[in-house]
């Protein structure tokens, strides 16, 4: 799958790439990426090290991906040193002992729990790592002046699940502290996406299973995703990102593609099945609130939005924090929807937490 190529599917014209002037920030700097392991934190940390970063950290909570990182690493032959280190952005002492010792200016974080059915089932797991694992990280970074840029999801955008929620919250924190905000939307080839899963259902000669015919999404490719996250070090503090798309792509559309580019003697057929908790279509990249308009670079947007109450978002972080120490997910998602104003809980999350709130 990783040797197909996307941009007939797109069709438009690729996304820029980072101009020199960001490349100069990125040389020579000490930068901590979390979530090295996963697609996107892995490929940003193989173009950095072709780049020469001072020291490259790779942070990530899984073994086997960690590991896999520094094969590619190896075979790849790719230049600039890197230190793997397993852990996890809800460890404060590890992320002190980082920021002391190695001294990272520049962090990317790219660590967060992503499958929207999942997280509706586990909405205290999808708090604790996304929004607390994000506070952690940002208050350490913050104390040494370093600087964070999150990589965040269209689903953060007036959301209908726990995982867009909480990414929406993971984003507040990020830019109360002064921090870049990325929203992307889905990244072609990734790990756990639904063009893997559509590859797999090919080889196996089984159906494609698309929840809606109507559904469609953002599409970046990875190489994209890559070239936003560094271009975003253009932008001020603050600054709350998207890229310059103009139309979705209908999920259809991308099973055909990939039926007639991976199975192209075969008739694949597409089963649809009912929308699963927590979906919503269409995404967007900003909310009613924010308005887009062209960021310094091209290829980006910046996102105006409302300024962020910090007293009261520290306050109501601190009575999350406690519903989450309780185990009470009742508590924890009725507070969760008092701290996310645009937040629809589904109906599979509320009857699992006993949640009762106005939607």
């Amino acid at each position: 799958m990783g040797r197909l190529d996307w941009q007939p599917l797109l069709a438009r014209l690729r996304l820029p790439s980072p101009p020199l002037q960001v490349l100069d920030q990125l040389y020579r700097q000490p930068i901590l990426i979390t979530g090295a392991g996963g697609t996107i934190g892995s490929a940003l940390a193989l173009r950095l090290g072709n780049i020469g970063p001072s020291s490259l950290l790779l942070l990530d909570t899984a073994e086997s991906r960690l590991y896999d990182l520094q094969q590619s690493w190896q075979t790849e032959g790719v230049p600039g040193a890197m230190t793997p280190i397993l852990g996890s952005t809800a460890d404060r002492a590890l992320l002190d002992e980082i920021f002391t010792t190695r001294a990272p200016s520049i962090v990317f974080h790219t660590a967060a729990f992503k499958h929207v059915a999942l997280m509706e089932e586990q909405p205290l797991a999808a708090i604790a790592n996304n929004v607390y694992g994000t506070l952690t990280l940002s208050r350490a970074a913050s104390a040494v002046g370093a600087r964070t840029i999150l990589l965040s999801s269209d689903k953060a955008v007036e959301p209908a699940s726990v995982m867009g929620a909480t990414r929406w919250l993971s984003e507040r924190i990020v830019l109360a502290a002064g921090g870049i905000v990325l929203r992307t939307g889905n990244v072609l080839g990734s790990r756990d996406s639904v063009t893997e899963t559509f590859a797999l259902q090919i080889a196996a000669g089984q159906p494609l299973t698309i929840t809606d015919p109507a559904a469609r999404r953002y599409f970046l490719t990875l190489d994209e995703a890559v070239n936003l996250l560094m271009m975003t070090l253009a932008e001020p503090p603050g600054s709350l990102l998207a890229p310059e798309l103009r139309e979705p792509t209908y999920i259809t559309d991308l099973a055909h593609f990939m039926a007639q580019s991976l199975a192209p003697d075969r008739s694949v057929p597409i089963d649809f099945t009912a929308p699963r908790p927590g979906e919503k279509d269409p995404l967007h990249f900003w909310a009613a609130a924010e308005s887009p308009r062209p960021a310094a670079l091209p290829g980006l947007l910046s996102l105006q939005y409302h300024p962020i109450d910090v007293p009261s978002l520290e306050s109501g972080l601190a009575d999350l924090r406690a519903t989450l120490e309780m185990r009470d997910a009742s508590a924890a998602m009725t507070q969760l929807c008092e701290l996310v104003p645009d937040y629809t809980p589904s109906p599979a999350v509320r009857a699992a937490s006993n949640l009762r709130v106005s939607s």
